[in-house]
């Protein structure tokens, strides 16, 4: 199979599996499973088997340093969303994660001639920390709602065209722009409008949240996938990298569950 046929099936199958368990256990966890490399991760793989290892651990450095931008948008998204209308919300996260990238570029750079890149993996860290330490809280509960028949086709295609677009783009761009602009959390800012326009600013917050913890294990398979692809060679690189990954999601999700058992408790009774 060669690799468009890899990124006409692969993206879409992943993409449909998360979002379909994300409606099932609500908005945090719906942002919390979207926070694995559902499409920065494909994009890379793509990105090593049509130019060469090389080409994928500066891709995968730039993914590294896209986790910054990442939770730039998260609480840009968040702070403006519980007092303004989506639009304004995306609009303020998607210049977040601009300004934001652009910086993660420059330590990207830096981070280059010494090779593996534990300073991008340290800088995102604290990033997600402190984003999530400073995310706004709404207590109150969101109203379940159902979503429209063309909800989940349309984040299908729509994700199927970014892997095109920027693997299209890549020789253009550079392999650490490629990999950053692949991190841009469509699939999270997708669950945030959904969730704050039927359900209020609460499930918009819960699900970038959910997106906040999950990117520790995004954090984690970029950094491994960066320092080992070209000494493993790509296959042992994607596997070790995904075993990582595996582990932190699930350490995060136990936070995750243990910050929203707080959260209820310290909820005022109705």
């Amino acid at each position: 199979m060669d690799t468009l046929a890899l990124k006409l099936v692969m993206t879409p199958t992943v993409v449909g599996t998360a979002s379909l368990a994300g409606r099932r256990w609500g908005p945090g966890v719906g942002g919390w499973l979207v926070g694995l490399p559902v499409t920065s991760g494909p994009i890379a793989l793509y990105l090593a088997l049509d130019h060469g290892p090389a080409f994928g651990a500066a891709a995968a450095a730039g993914a590294l340093a896209g986790t910054i931008a990442q939770a730039a948008f998260c609480l840009a998204y968040s702070t403006l969303g519980v007092r303004s209308r989506w639009p304004l919300a995306l609009l303020a996260g998607s210049g977040a994660f601009a300004l934001a990238a652009l910086g993660a570029q420059r330590l990207a750079d830096q981070a280059a001639p010494s090779g593996a890149p534990l300073s991008l993996l340290l800088a995102a860290l604290v990033a997600l920390t402190l984003a999530l330490r400073l995310l706004p809280t709404r207590p109150e509960p969101a109203l379940r709602a159902e979503p429209p028949g063309w909800d989940l086709p349309a984040r299908l295609v729509v994700a199927t065209a970014l892997v095109l677009l920027v693997t299209g783009l890549a020789p253009m761009l550079g392999p650490r722009l490629s990999g950053m602009l692949g991190t841009f959390p469509i699939y999270g800012g997708t669950l945030a409008i959904f969730g704050q326009r039927s359900q209020g600013p609460a499930s918009a917050v819960r699900a970038l949240r959910g997106l906040l913890y999950g990117l520790y294990g995004f954090a984690g398979f970029f950094f491994v996938l960066a320092t080992l692809i070209q000494p493993l060679g790509i296959v042992l690189a994607f596997a070790s990298a995904i075993a990582v990954a595996l582990a932190l999601q699930a350490a995060s999700l136990w936070l995750l569950r243990r910050a929203r058992r707080t959260a209820a408790d310290r909820a005022p009774a109705r």
